[in-house]
């Protein structure tokens, strides 16, 4: 069996994988800002889901939110987690469970999941984009998480360097300008409680669509999935006027990508840290 995970800035969320192939419904509780009150968290609740099992944890596997160093196993940046960075999260994880870890950059594993089980299925380039509390992703190429140094990154490109296109905005790039964190501290609360048309329709879907267009341009996708609460919330930025907007940037290729919205919800990142398990042969 194998125990699944999904670290986010707020949630944690833990499966357990009885078969290899699915996951029974996972646990989700709220992630502790301490390390090691996160990690004796994640010790209770793997305990719950084995309690009833003999069969030993083949392996653990998930994601974790910020560039992540796979040779030490600890979280180089987290504006969410301060406190886990540079924390031995993989060995933590690893003695917990007493099974081989493995830990990927959490929206990586999210765009994994979508590509070999959601709204990707069937495309052998695809761009993933979480537009959430946070701005991540990753480029998957043919069911596997494209090499990188440390990752991707592509909520810190620059969209805007001085900031002409909103003022108001705190910071240049993409994640300064659509997510739900800068948008919150834009207008002084939540998204869900913004009801402002041309900020959904016009603004956010503009600003998303210089981003969308460099990714198009640096990955060169067959189809880019797009989640995260900020696009499948309500209200939501409309795809339908980021694709207008994207049309008109006018880039070189003959024609944009398929660009879907995510399907697999809250557990996408389960079904990426399953098929990473598995793809470790393990």
């Amino acid at each position: 069996m194998y125990i699944l995970f999904d670290i986010g800035g707020t949630k944690m969320r833990i499966a357990l994988s009885r078969d290899g192939v699915s996951f029974d419904t996972p646990v989700i509780v709220s992630t502790p800002k301490d390390f090691e009150e996160g990690m004796t968290v994640f010790e209770k609740t793997v305990a719950g889901l084995i309690a009833h099992n003999a069969e030993a944890i083949k392996a653990v596997a998930g994601g974790a939110p910020g560039p992540f160093d796979r040779n030490d196993g600890v979280l180089l940046a987290a504006p969410h987690l301060t406190k886990w960075v540079g924390r031995p999260l993989t060995a933590r994880i690893g003695e917990i469970c007493k099974a081989p870890a493995y830990v990927e950059n959490d929206s990586a594993l999210v765009g994994l999941g979508e590509a070999v089980a959601g709204a990707g299925r069937g495309f052998d380039i695809v761009a993933y984009l979480t537009v959430s509390t946070g701005v991540g992703g990753a480029r998957i190429i043919r069911g596997r998480i494209d090499d990188s140094a440390h990752g991707f990154e592509p909520g810190h490109q620059i969209i805007d360097p001085d900031n002409s296109l909103c003022p108001e905005c705190e910071g240049n790039d993409l994640e300064s300008y659509v997510s739900g964190s800068a948008v919150a501290k834009r207008f002084g609360r939540q998204p869900k409680d913004i009801d402002v048309a041309h900020l959904w329709n016009d603004e956010l879907p503009r600003f998303l669509a210089y981003g969308i267009n460099n990714i198009i341009m640096h990955w060169s996708p067959d189809c880019i999935v797009l989640g995260g609460s900020m696009i499948v919330g309500n209200p939501a930025i409309s795809l339908t006027r980021m694709e207008a907007y994207l049309k008109e940037l006018g880039g070189i290729f003959p024609e944009l990508p398929a660009i879907k919205k995510a399907e697999l919800g809250d557990v996408g990142g389960l079904y990426g840290a399953l098929a990473y398990a598995k793809q470790k042969g393990v």
